[in-house]
């Protein structure tokens, strides 16, 4: 397959976004609108002995305060779970009951008790502060391993032990005999630190009821229409047909604007049973403790090795936070997506994973920014980085020896995935040049004339994109009488530049100029099926979906002309925009051929997974008098298949690089561990990554066309996220190793660093 041109259009979306022209969900605003204010849990676990919203009712203002009385009467206890596969034993996932608002117990600090609806915001808050609550406290439980452990406080009746789910992946008996066979055996403890994913936009979501057909209208923040109706539908047991999302910008989302969250089933109810729309908007602190958190995970690896430094088998045992309550997508991404790349870029015959999912007392969890993906990445090459130390080998040399090798593709994994196309050792080798991995020794030396530890990190990941909940994506293609082709599809982008880069797929597909083409997302009246954004999926999918129906558009307008012309539709060519007879110089344009019959199609696919993968390379200097770590360089390879905007692709994955970073160097969700209070509820005490943490990233391509899909693309998203977790953490133990440092866990803050490094010194004298 030709690879797919690539031109770096700037965005055609972004002269909105900067002059301040967008509208994200708290820009919609309708007529008699009132506002709505949450009251939440301030206990982490706690029975509620009374609840006298009595008060707050009388507040000026004050239409009517919901609790959770309302919503079990509206039988808004239940919320959508994508996880329907068996765990061990054939065991299911057990899921609880949620009301939409608190019934009984709280069993998280920002847990929703009620709903003030008043006709200002400011009204609705005050009387909020009226609701008199009565607690009796419980005990709250914040980590995985005290959850699971015996006796420990339990948080749904229905669910022995906090256990959620008990999943496996693999081969058990197969891993037992590689173990027996190994010759060395590495295994690492590692945390993958709970994270709040931040996106800039605060949710938000008005919603208004018509009576006249029984429809509900929200505007939402969304990563796509079909799968919000879908989790709302299933929450309310109103049809899908009578939930009407509208969105045009959605400021961020990473996995977190995905979920149906309790909020909107409760606005829908108000707004029916006051007969006006109603409009909540989150705070930041609201978002800190009730939208989603990401990753959460605690994992045991182990990995086995023959002497000459050959896997032989993995064993993972994985315990993931649930928080209180499941998520629709939390408990996929933490058994099916590390499972689908459990044996990473690696031929590793035996593979064996456990995978627990715990209830605690805190915010619920689900995907984020890979989704799972980054997580299994980043625990396999922290064991192939510390096998490599503890061989006394080069990290690359190790990696080289266990590649699959290209003649090896399309391959087979031992828990049953595969892997579509990939060149392991040609990423390699471009990104070691790309880094200049043989001139490192010299840079470390003159680091340390500076007083400064300097390491080097590698990270050579593959995931899986293109899956999704629903069994096709469509687009449709309407070209209008005065030449613009308007493309209609539900995914929607976050800041992805769907606008951009679909309508250059269109737009080269029917040699036209990029200006005549638009792209409008999320246009629920096409009826069009089609998947959320998410996964590196959207240009895999709807991307390649774009192309096919462009094709389509020009053979529906070909027939035309050719009957007009009463010619055989294979007599009349078609480029740039114009037909006309072999031979002729008559040339009859689409927008003139739109200005006598419609010329619209539909055109779908159903697209397989395909899988991305890289390499990068990270350098990092850490003054060992204050603990603080510099990253000096960075360098990413990726295989994304074919590329269509290469400024677009540099955006995603700088954007997920610096989240990555983020991650391994500063975020954190901390809990306290005796009362389950949110330590980190604002940017005071959460840290996020600063201007200036990546100050340089050199991205390169390095393509193998996805034969699965009609671009050749294979999605670029969460490259970043999924590859600088270890290739940064992997630089930090590099610089500290050499004073005894084989371990840490993220967040490498200074102030872990530094007494890493004193223990060390202590250690040595």
């Amino acid at each position: 397959m030709e690879p797919h041109t690539s031109h770096d259009h700037h965005r055609v979306e972004d002269f909105r976004f900067i002059t301040g022209t967008g509208r994200y969900a708290a820009d919609w605003n309708l007529s008699g609108q009132l506002y709505a204010y949450c009251v939440r849990s301030e206990r982490a676990h706690a029975e509620i002995v009374s609840l006298d919203v009595a008060k707050a009712a009388k507040f000026p203002g004050v239409k009517r305060v919901l609790t959770g009385e309302d919503a079990v009467r509206a039988g808004y206890n239940k919320f959508f779970v994508i996880v329907n596969y068996p765990g061990r034993g054939g065991q299911p996932i057990k899921k609880p009951a949620r009301p939409a608002l608190a019934v009984g117990r709280v069993r998280h600090v920002g847990d929703a008790l009620a709903m003030v609806i008043a006709d200002s915001p400011v009204a609705a808050q005050d009387a909020a502060e009226l609701v008199e609550i009565e607690y009796r406290d419980l005990p709250a439980v914040v980590t995985v391993e005290e959850a699971l452990a015996p006796g420990a406080p339990q948080l749904h009746d229905d669910v022995a032990g906090n256990l959620a789910f008990d999943y496996e992946s693999g081969n058990e008996e197969a891993v037992k005999a590689a173990f027996g066979n190994a010759t060395r055996v590495t295994k690492l403890r590692l945390e993958v630190s709970r994270v709040a994913p931040s996106p800039l936009e605060l949710r938000a979501c008005t919603v208004q009821y018509e009576p006249k057909d029984g429809s509900y209208h929200l505007y939402v923040c969304i990563q796509g229409i079909n799968m919000m109706r879908k989790q709302l539908s299933f929450a309310t047991d109103v049809p899908e047909d009578k939930i009407v999302i509208h969105a045009q910008d959605v400021g961020g989302s990473f996995g977190q604007r995905s979920a149906a969250y309790p909020e909107y089933c409760m606005l829908m109810l108000a707004s029916k049973e006051l007969g006006k729309p109603v409009k909540w908007v989150s705070t930041r602190s609201e978002g800190f403790m009730s939208d989603t958190h990401g990753r959460a995970n605690t994992v045991t690896g182990e990995l086995a090795l023959d002497r000459d430094g050959k896997f032989l088998g993995l064993r993972l045992d994985w315990i993931a936070d649930m928080g209180a309550y499941l998520s629709a997508t939390g408990c996929a991404s933490h058994t099916r997506n590390p499972s689908t790349c459990m044996t990473g870029v690696y031929r590793i015959p035996a593979l064996y994973g456990r995978f627990r999912l715990a209830f605690t007392n805190t915010v619920p969890v689900a995907a984020y920014r890979g989704a799972g993906r980054p997580d299994i990445a980043y625990v396999i090459e922290r064991l192939v980085n510390q096998a490599a130390a503890e061989l006394k080998l080069d990290p690359p040399e190790l990696r080289r020896r266990n590649f699959i090798p290209r003649e090896a593709f399309p391959y087979k994994t031992p828990t049953g995935s595969t892997y579509e196309n990939a060149d392991l050792p040609g990423i390699l080798e471009k990104a070691l040049k790309l880094a200049d991995w043989k001139g490192f020794a010299k840079r470390r030396a003159q680091s340390e004339r500076k007083g400064r530890l300097r390491g080097i990190g590698i990270s050579t990941v593959i995931e899986n994109s293109g899956a999704g909940l629903f069994p096709k994506d469509q687009i449709a293609i309407e070209c209008g009488a005065d030449g613009t082709v308007t493309v209609f599809t539900v995914a929607q982008s976050s800041g992805q530049g769907h606008e951009t880069t679909f309508a250059m797929v269109v737009a080269e597909a029917l040699g036209l100029p990029l200006e005549r083409v638009r792209v409008r997302e999320s246009v629920q009246s096409k009826g069009l099926i089609g998947n959320h954004t998410g996964g590196s999926r959207s240009l895999v999918g709807a991307g390649s979906v774009c192309k096919l129906a462009a094709q389509k558009l020009i053979e529906q307008g070909r027939s035309a002309v050719a009957e007009a012309l009463r010619l055989e539709p294979s007599q009349v060519e078609y480029a740039h925009g114009a037909y006309r007879a072999r031979g002729s110089k008559q040339k009859v344009g689409l927008a003139d051929l739109a200005k006598k019959q419609p010329l619209n199609v539909m055109a779908e696919a159903s697209v397989g997974s395909t899988f991305p993968n890289g390499c990068h390379i990270a350098e990092v200097e850490i003054d060992p008098e204050t603990g603080t770590t510099r990253i000096v360089s960075y360098n990413a390879v990726d295989d994304a298949g074919n590329v269509v905007n290469h400024a677009v692709v540099e955006g995603q994955v700088h954007g997920a690089v610096t989240q990555g970073a983020g991650q391994i160097f500063c975020e954190k969700i901390v809990y306290d561990h005796d009362t389950g209070q949110l330590l980190t509820g604002s940017f005071m005490d959460y840290r996020l990554p600063r201007a200036g943490m990546l100050r340089d990233i050199r991205v390169e391509d390095h393509p193998l066309p996805s034969g699965n899909n009609a671009l050749g693309a294979k999605g670029v998203g969460e490259s970043g996220c999924t590859a600088s977790l270890g290739a940064l953490a992997n630089a930090a133990i590099d610089a500290l190793r050499p004073l005894g440092v084989e371990h840490l866990d993220m967040p490498l803050t200074p102030t872990k660093i530094w007494h890493a490094i004193q223990t060390a010194k202590s250690n040595r004298r």
